[in-house]
């Protein structure tokens, strides 16, 4: 039997994950600065608030009401109440609001959860080596948790780092955040300017290496041919 899915709030990206995001799991975003990965959530998260679901949205970078209105457009009131967002300061404080979220999971039973970046407070906490590698994980599986329990999709961004021997660059957090998600999607900026492109690299039922290009426009993302 086919997986159920909750739509991404674009055709292109549903297709390359199959239908869209599967539920009891994680996906992951990864890529650099201005590659689109929050914007790419926020378009996720008001097509599950226009659906009437609730959206649980856990921003570690600064949400942007302006970019959230750009894309709700004539949306916006009527769905902003269904919006539970939580703005941590630090990576511990990050891991008691992901705690915290099972409040709001029990009682309003979200479509969607957003971790808008897993990483970013992460990586101030780099100096704490293993120990700050084990929060990361266990914050994950926690979210995991939640996917599992309550039959949602989960969302993370991951930032990167720059693999020079390869010449490459890959997704923070180790294997751990690797395995714990079922689909991964790599975003990069390409050399034509204000082009991108969304690149499959990890899926359990569509072939890897798939992709299409975008660009990121008032409303959310274009595709391009």
């Amino acid at each position: 039997m086919r997986p159920e899915r909750r739509t991404s709030g674009n055709a292109a990206l549903d297709l390359l994950l199959g239908g869209g995001f599967e539920i009891r799991t994680i996906t992951q975003f990864y890529g650099g600065p201005a590659s689109g990965k929050s914007t790419i959530c926020t378009i996720a998260a008001v097509a599950c608030l226009r659906a009437g679901h609730a959206v649980i949205f856990i921003d570690s970078e600064g949400f942007s009401i302006e970019r959230f209105r750009q894309i709700a457009c004539e949306d916006t009131e009527t769905i902003a109440d269904r919006l539970f967002l939580f703005e941590p300061v630090d990576f511990e404080q990050q891991g008691v609001m992901i705690t915290e979220a099972d409040r709001v999971l029990k009682t309003r039973k979200p479509g969607l959860l957003v971790l808008d970046s897993a990483t970013a407070l992460y990586r101030t906490d780099l100096e704490r080596g293993r120990d700050a590698m084990q929060m990361l994980t266990r914050q994950v599986i926690h979210l995991l948790g939640y996917a599992k329990r309550y039959e949602l999709p989960v969302i993370v961004t991951n930032q990167v780092y720059m693999d020079t021997t390869k010449n490459t660059y890959f997704g923070l957090g180790g294997t751990a955040l690797e395995h714990i998600s079922k689909a991964i999607v790599r975003l990069e900026r390409l050399d034509m300017p204000g082009l991108r492109r969304a690149t499959l690299v990890k899926h359990r039922s569509r072939p890897e290496g798939e992709s299409f290009d975008f660009e990121i426009v008032q409303d959310g993302i274009r595709t391009r041919e």
